[in-house]
């Protein structure tokens, strides 16, 4: 009876980040561990899609706010191109919005850099198996993000939202029928529907909303 001791390949690891010494500083920890390997590096997102190409790696470390390309445009863009590749965020945000956006993007788990080395460790391998791993802070985000109401406005049509920008510029309605060619009736209609799903009551008072929540910024 013979026994396979055929040693498990190592977890073949992508640090994306934009500062050199952060990845430095990952790339060190890496060797501490033999079952992961450091195979490439990529210092934005268009980066690390090139990266992935080259050096097929297992799991993609990935910062979330780089310059150019995002974090969560290039997982998105990998985990279309490398359905294989899992994709780790690895940030200093802990924006609800920012975590949801990642997740929806494909990463498998959300991590901030203050993690410590074994977390790290544990959180590649849950990844390279398919487990989701979140940090106490992220979920805690994400909690609190989805007990808030929605912020106003985003059910509003594009002609709805154009209709309310031309408010907040104080057109009135025959002005803005005249701007956007179409009869005052039919800007008399879309108005009464913005009024109700901003729930107030007059003209002003949905400007007043628009301005406070930055609508249009």
């Amino acid at each position: 009876m013979t026994t396979d001791t055929t040693t498990p390949l190592p977890i073949r690891i992508l640090l994306v980040d934009d500062h050199a010494m952060v990845r430095r500083g990952l790339a060190t920890f890496l060797m501490v561990f033999d079952d992961l390997l450091l195979v490439g590096e990529a210092e934005n997102g268009l980066e690390a899609i090139q990266r992935c190409a080259e050096c097929m790696p297992d799991v993609v470390l990935m910062d979330m706010v780089m310059p150019g390309m995002d974090g969560a445009s290039a997982t998105r863009a990998i985990r279309q191109q490398f359905p294989s590749v899992q994709v780790l965020a690895l940030t200093s945000f802990k924006e609800g919005e920012l975590i949801k956006t990642a997740l929806e993007s494909g990463a498998i788990g959300y991590l901030l850099k203050n993690v410590s080395v074994d977390e790290l460790a544990r959180a590649i391998r849950a990844a390279h198996i398919g487990r989701t791993t979140l940090s106490q802070e992220a979920a805690q985000s994400l909690v609190q993000a989805a007990s808030q109401p929605p912020a106003p406005g985003l059910d509003l049509t594009e002609r709805e939202r154009e209709v309310l920008l031309l408010m907040v510029e104080g057109l009135n309605n025959t002005q803005i029928a005249g701007r956007l060619t179409v009869s005052p009736s039919t800007i008399k209609s879309h108005v009464s529907k913005v009024l109700s799903k901003l729930g107030v009551a007059s003209r002003t008072e949905a400007v007043t909303l628009a301005l406070r929540n930055k609508l249009f910024v």
